[in-house]
């Protein structure tokens, strides 16, 4: 019974890293929310609790999971075999575990746990740039800008796990969270998004053809390159000079494509509404550095990051988990009034935490934290009761 469950288990890429990303998102957000609300004490900082697990233990292994399906489709490579991919998801939950006994256990093994993942990270890379070499197909630009995020990602976690093993310069830090968030996930999700999203619309809407901007990726990574460059090098209050081209390059970019909102299914418009969440997360974030350069005394906390994080990184997420589980286990990718109301939960969690962190300015900070942590875990547990039984127990 065990072993036929496991081959079931193990039999496409994206069941045991969804199901490895959905418990250690559901843990990590519930040690963040028993931390603010007073109910934990756990000696780490929010970069070691909540930063770089998220960056490096929990985004990295959900989108793995999709792109060990559709690289080699994209490529027109044999799939990854599951003793291959089986041996990432083991290294992956290796150094995930590690990290959680250090957290709770002992700190010191922080940094090696960290290690694990940077090693975990480096062999998927390589598994990813094997297929793209093998590849002789013509078109390679989303699959080469997928591998230049991964780079980019491995650079962040290398930063960061010099500081955790003593450097304590915030260059390092700085430089971990803001690679790792914008160059690395960022980069890699809208990469994959801007190459599904029309894709699934085009299946949906006949005629629908999406007039993408020729160089979308290459002008992106440089607008994101001078954000990440005023922040890392102590210069955030003229981030506004990046910020303010992203929001106006997104909102013509989205209005070039001319998204058929009203003909699709809500599997399909979910995605749609994650990505109004990227202008606005750098309308804040402009906003955040004008007030900065002004002096006026505005916090505006991680608003900006966050609304990426959950409003578009999430929203994504869910909707991209959604549609594939139900696709690979036979049904139909369809979202029912309880998946509806999981996609609405998540707006309401990413507008609760942009109020959280503007309350640091009016309110009870930790207290609004709380409450917009206990809204993540909440969305993330509903998805689960919904769908994870298909996912990781049984079709």
């Amino acid at each position: 019974m065990l072993s036929s469950w496991y081959k079931k288990f193990s039999s496409q890429p994206h069941q045991p890293f969804f199901a490895s990303g959905f418990i250690l998102f559901i843990f990590f957000m519930t040690l963040l929310l028993l931390v603010y609300s007073g109910t934990a004490v756990i000696d780490a900082s929010i970069f070691q609790l909540h930063a770089y697990p998220m960056i490096f233990a929990v985004f990295i292994q959900f989108f793995l999971g999709f792109l060990f399906v559709v690289f080699p489709r994209f490529l027109m490579q044999a799939v990854i075999a599951p003793a291959v991919y089986m041996r990432h998801f083991y290294l992956f939950a290796s150094g995930s575990l590690l990290y959680v006994a250090a957290l709770l256990i002992f700190e010191q093994l922080v940094a090696v746990a960290s290690a694990l993942l940077l090693a975990a990270q480096i062999n998927s890379f390589m598994l990813l740039f094997s297929i793209y070499k093998k590849s002789i197909v013509k078109d390679k630009y989303d699959t080469k800008w997928v591998l230049i995020a991964f780079g980019c990602g491995a650079l962040a976690n290398l930063f960061a796990i010099l500081y955790l093993f003593g450097l304590n310069y915030s260059f390092l830090q700085k430089s971990a969270v803001n690679i790792g968030f914008y160059l690395f996930l960022f980069m890699l999700i809208f990469t994959i998004s801007q190459r599904m999203i029309p894709h699934f619309t085009e299946m949906k809407v006949t005629g629908y053809k999406t007039k993408k901007r020729k160089n979308l990726l290459e002008i992106l990574f440089t607008l994101l390159l001078f954000k990440v460059s005023f922040t890392v090098f102590e210069a955030a209050e003229y981030e506004f000079l990046a910020d303010i081209p992203l929001a106006l390059f997104f909102i013509r970019e989205f209005w070039n494509w001319k998204l058929p909102i009203t003909k699709v299914p809500a599997i399909i418009w979910v995605l749609y509404l994650s990505l109004a969440w990227i202008p606005v997360a750098f309308s804040i974030s402009a906003l955040e550095s004008l007030a900065s350069l002004l002096n006026y005394q505005i916090v505006f906390e991680k608003a900006p990051l966050h609304a990426l994080a959950v409003g578009y990184f999430l929203t994504v997420l869910i909707g991209f988990a959604t549609r594939v589980v139900l696709g690979h286990s036979g049904r139909v990718p369809t979202a029912d009034k309880t998946a509806v109301a999981i996609f609405l939960f998540v707006q309401l969690a990413a507008v609760s935490r942009i109020v959280a962190a503007f309350s640091a300015n009016f309110g009870d900070y930790s207290g609004m934290i709380t409450l917009s942590a206990a809204l993540t875990v909440g969305v993330l547990i509903a998805w689960c009761i919904r769908y994870f039984k298909i996912l990781a127990i049984t079709f």
